[in-house]
């Protein structure tokens, strides 16, 4: 488990992290959103002793990260896949960090082999790509077979499978009984991943809840109707009490379900083309809840026709 009680972190005149609290808990994924620039890496940082907290503080486990004896058998932990030594072999990398952690060097053939890298054992990781480099980065999070997993941003620079492997892998984790936290900017595969969520926004928490419970309160989800009598099917669902918004030449209608839709219309012998349940996505959520927080904002719809080269 991590405990983060009241954690703040400042740079100068920067507070890069306000007074956070949360908990991580063993036996779900836990996700950790923001955008950039939010404090979650800074937050990681902190959980792992790598940055010390101007105030507050994080236990993992009951006790602080830096006073574990054997800190990759305590937690594993990927926070910059390409923090490597370009000379060594994936293989001696391993090596040498299980050996600093009194694990069996037998283990290193099994990580590497999980993670997929066994064909690669001997090669030296400056010339690894990107996703080589995750996958690696992961083998070394599991080398101690610890029971708390931390992953920032563990599937950058890796293909469809690659991301579905760890994935599944996470989830797998989780259901040993582990504490896994894990942070993305990938929505629709957080979406896929993660049981609870953390989300931070300018350095404060801006949620920590269930998936579902943090995609019911931020965004909502609307009843989509297609019909050749416009006027008539929107003056009978405001009249019932809807909500109806019209979007190019379909109605979004908030207020009553969709079976409540098809039965008033169905009742005055008006006709439907489509009615679809549009379920919010997580993706939806997010930006509805960090809209305030993102650091740096792009304008949409700009022409960049003529613009300086």
């Amino acid at each position: 488990m991590i405990d983060v009680a009241h954690l703040t972190k400042q740079y100068g005149a920067k507070t890069a992290v306000d007074g956070v609290s949360f908990t991580v808990a063993p036996g779900r994924v836990t996700g950790f959103l923001g955008p950039n620039g939010a404090g979650k890496s800074t937050t990681m940082r902190m959980v792992l002793g790598l940055d010390r907290p101007t105030a507050g503080h994080v236990t993992v486990n009951g006790r602080a990260y830096r006073d574990s004896p054997a800190p990759l058998r305590e937690v594993g932990a990927l926070l910059e896949a390409k923090a490597l030594h370009p000379g060594r072999s994936a293989r001696d990398h391993l090596r040498w960090l299980a050996a600093s952690n009194r694990i069996p060097v037998a283990r290193v053939d099994e990580v590497l082999g999980v993670v997929g890298l066994d064909a690669v054992a001997g090669t030296r990781v400056g010339k690894f790509s990107l996703g080589m480099g995750q996958r690696l980065g992961i083998a070394v999070a599991l080398l101690g077979d610890p029971p708390v997993v931390v992953l920032d941003e563990p599937v950058n620079g890796l293909d469809p499978e690659g991301i579905r492997w760890v994935r599944t892998l996470a989830r797998q984790l989780a259901a040993e009984g582990r504490t896994v936290f894990v942070s993305s900017h990938l929505m629709s595969e957080m979406a896929l991943t993660a049981d609870h969520l953390v989300v931070i926004g300018r350095g404060r928490i801006l949620a920590d809840c269930s998936m579902p419970d943090f995609i019911a309160e931020h965004a909502a989800s609307f009843v989509r109707v297609r019909t050749p009598q416009t006027g008539p099917v929107t003056d009978l669902l405001r009249g019932a009490g809807a909500e109806v918004t019209p979007v190019d030449d379909e109605l979004h209608v908030q207020g009553l379900d969709a079976a409540a839709v098809g039965e008033l219309v169905g009742d005055k012998g008006l006709y439907l083309h489509e009615l679809t349940l549009v379920r919010s996505s997580l993706e939806d959520a997010f930006m509805t809840l960090t809209a305030s927080s993102v650091e740096y904002s792009a304008r949409t719809g700009t022409d960049l026709a003529g613009a300086p080269r």
